[in-house]
């Protein structure tokens, strides 16, 4: 077999991967997907019926809907034909319908680790080790006296992946145990006819290099398969821009453009993977893939940003900034208006620093970032408490303050890098809507007026699943607040301050009567500051 190939119907390695075999894959949404790869794979399956019953591994989520995983799982339930894939640990499933619906029908077994926590046991397995040891998770969903992980019945049944309860000096630690990956799928830009594989044209590192690794790694040796947009000639690779070396690699397969996107909504835009010299990005990307957000939304990233800003005054030096998905993802375009981006650096789970972040499926690739950081390493920067601050986003809070960031009984996102972000930043605001589903707010008269209120309650008795632990916030000495359009709270040691509120909001009628907790109310309640209602702040 010839490792590197310019036919791009050589698909012979994966030929040869057989049933029940464990296969990693590399991608955040389409960021390092490899989607050739991925529909070679399933073609196969479905023109022999083989290889049947894998079990996959990836670092975030290998798909887009409609795209890659999704679109496997679309033809799955097309086909009422689940033989496919016995099981996965996947971090998010969050830009994958189909996915979610087969872990709500029970239909495959899914683990759902935290990004962080995946990432890490790559390299642990790399290394040899049996696993990650690691304090994330515990008092959670991750911890065994919870859910272990398993993100549906399936999964408990199955116990593929397994988290362990392990206390070490009067502290608890968990171990997170899953198979050994004997293939890998990954990504790249270019490889050489040896098979060294650079990523210059790709809009995140990710966690491609782990990945070879663990599969590599003894007892048994697997086999790494990438997937590149072009071969280039030996000699001409700078060798500090190869990001694994061809001893790693055992075959390389050119895909179509059309399969090799940098991103779910783009096929290739070089801001996303170049810092031009003097570049300025211009006001009307921001930002070209954020849906706009409605008034209720604007004005909880407002806060947020407000409270950011008097941080970075009051801090020596840039400030360190995490953004998560959803709402807090629209911060970083107001940061770029307000010709803050300098002083308040924005750091994404995928591996960018800087730079213009994009939301909804484009989630991971920053425009104009100065430096991309592989996964690992970006997640030390959390785990570490390295960062300064992060904003997050919620499904639920509890009067415990504990948080429920994406698990209902009618959807399923999995944690993404949700619960280690949580658990190392020093600051958290948790940002988001006081309530779910259709309502109707506007401003008038420099008040925030609800014309009819969301039906579905987010500040509830006790979450569904707990990815954030209050108690463990605590005790760790982190400074936690809950961030709304109407009221914003602060995490004190029996539970939930109700701190300030926007003008126009009544206490008893807009927030506690659409609780089901009554928070300790602070002697010194203040109003938002009327800048942040305005359309037009930062100035």
């Amino acid at each position: 077999m010839n490792k590197v190939s310019t036919d791009s119907a050589d698909l012979s390695l994966i030929s040869s991967i057989p049933d029940r075999a464990v296969v990693a894959i590399s991608g955040f949404n389409m960021a390092t997907t490899p989607e050739y790869l991925i529909r070679g794979l399933y073609k196969r399956y479905k023109d022999t019926g083989h290889p049947k019953s894998i079990f996959i591994e990836t670092d975030a989520l290998p798909a887009a809907p409609g795209r890659a995983l999704d679109a496997v799982f679309e033809e799955m339930y097309e086909n009422n034909d689940f033989d496919f894939i016995r099981g996965m640990l996947i971090p998010f499933l969050g830009f994958s319908p189909w996915m979610q619906k087969a872990t709500l029908d029970n239909k495959v077994a899914i683990y759902g680790w935290p990004i962080g926590v995946t990432v890490y046991w790559f390299r642990e397995i790399g290394s040899g080790r049996p696993g990650l040891l690691t304090r994330i998770g515990v008092d959670t969903f991750l911890d065994p006296r919870n859910d272990s992980g398993a993100m549906n019945a399936k999964a408990k049944e199955e116990k593929e992946c397994t988290v362990t309860l392990m206390p070490i000096d009067k502290k608890e630690f968990l171990l997170y145990r899953a198979p050994k990956p004997e293939f890998a799928l990954i990504r790249v830009t270019s490889s050489d006819k040896l098979g060294n594989l650079t990523m210059e044209d790709e809009a995140i590192r990710g966690t491609v290099f782990s990945i070879a690794q663990a599969t590599k790694a003894m007892p048994k040796r697997g086999r790494v398969i990438a997937q590149v947009r072009r071969v280039l000639e030996n000699g001409i690779m700078n060798p500090r821009q190869v990001e694994v070396p061809y001893p790693l690699v055992d075959q390389v397969v050119v895909s179509p453009a059309k399969y090799h996107w940098q991103s779910s909504s783009f096929e290739y835009d070089p801001r996303a993977s170049l810092k031009l010299p003097g570049e300025v990005l211009p006001e009307s990307l921001l930002n070209p893939t954020h849906s706009k957000s409605t008034v209720d939304q604007s004005i909880v990233a407002r806060r947020v940003l407000s409270d950011l800003v008097d941080l970075c005054n009051k801090h020596d030096g840039p400030l360190l900034i995490n953004l998560g998905v959803g709402i807090p993802a629209t911060i970083s375009p107001m940061l770029e208006k307000a010709k803050l981006s300098d002083r308040i650096i924005t750091v994404v789970e995928s591996g960018p620093w800087g730079g213009l972040a994009l939301g909804g499926v484009d989630f991971g690739v920053a425009l104009g970032a100065f430096a991309l950081s592989t996964i690992p390493d970006m997640f030390s920067n959390y785990e570490g408490g390295i960062i300064d601050s992060a904003a997050l986003g919620f499904l639920q809070v509890d009067q415990g303050g504990n948080v429920n960031s994406s698990f209902i009984s009618t959807k399923l996102t999995g944690p993404g890098g949700f619960p280690v972000i949580a658990e190392g930043a020093p600051r958290i605001y948790f940002a988001g809507t006081f309530t779910a589903g259709h309502g109707k707010y506007r401003i008038e008269d420099d008040k925030f007026v609800i014309d009819q209120d969301g039906p579905i309650v987010k500040f509830v008795k006790k979450v569904e699943k707990t990815f954030f632990s209050g108690k463990e916030a605590m005790k760790n000495g982190q400074e936690v607040f809950y961030v709304t359009e109407r009221a914003l709270f602060r995490l004190g040691e029996n539970g939930l301050v109700l701190e300030e509120i926007a003008p126009g909001i009544d206490v008893d009628r807009d927030v506690l009567k659409r609780m089901e907790f009554e928070p300790k109310i602070s002697s010194d309640l203040k109003e938002y500051d009327l800048g942040i209602l305005k359309d037009d702040w930062p100035p």
